[in-house]
């Protein structure tokens, strides 16, 4: 049952992936679709804090699809609708302001910091600090994503990269093979989200 999960949720990932990829705002939908499959793969893996981060992921992609949706609007910017009538257009791609760097590294490092601490005492989980690395990492990292900051595919890259390496560790194999995608893709994401963010300006 666990690896038919995990299957599910591989395939699901990638759908997500792609759509990321392409800036759809449909991602959040795959991006619902998803933590809810592996809120059970990761517990029967012991990775709680993965667990945990699951749920954050389903509050965080209605957060998601509603800054995508009417973002521009929330941040009180003046926008023109169309003649016809079109809804307004959807948040656009732009680089994270740096007031927001500090605050972002003070969350990572406390997120860091307290989620080691539960998972060292209050779990049998084996590797407290790679999983919540991780962890506090993609807490950051999905915050960004919701303000559609290009920056956020730096955090990705870096949470990919070692997951990839965590969960070949734990034998989720088709997980692992996923985020592998996700390292390389997210390389090319980032790239891709520049070249959307220039053709906007």
């Amino acid at each position: 049952m666990k690896q038919t999960l995990e299957i599910i949720g591989a395939f699901v990932g990638l759908i997500y992936l792609w759509l990321e990829y392409r800036a759809s705002i449909y991602l959040w939908m795959a991006g619902i679709i998803m933590p809810a499959i592996y809120i059970f793969v990761y517990y029967y893996a012991g990775l709680y804090a993965d667990f945990g981060i699951n749920i954050y992921y389903l509050g965080a992609a209605i957060y998601g699809w509603m800054m995508w949706k009417y973002g521009s609007f929330l941040r009180r910017k003046i926008l023109r609708k169309k003649a016809s009538g079109e809804e307004t257009q959807e948040l656009p791609i732009t680089r994270m302001p740096l007031r927001y760097l500090f605050p972002l590294v003070a969350v990572f490092a406390i997120a860091l910091l307290g989620i080691a601490w539960i998972l060292i005492n209050f779990t049998d989980g084996n590797v407290p600090w790679m999983d919540s690395f991780t962890t506090a990492l993609s807490i950051v990292g999905m915050w960004m994503l919701a303000r559609k900051y290009v920056e956020q595919w730096w955090a990705w890259i870096l949470v990919d990269a070692v997951s990839t390496g965590l969960y070949i560790y734990k034998g989720l194999e088709f997980t692992a093979a996923l985020y592998g995608i996700y390292t390389i893709i997210a390389i090319f994401g980032y790239l891709k989200w520049k070249t959307l963010m220039n053709i906007g300006d």
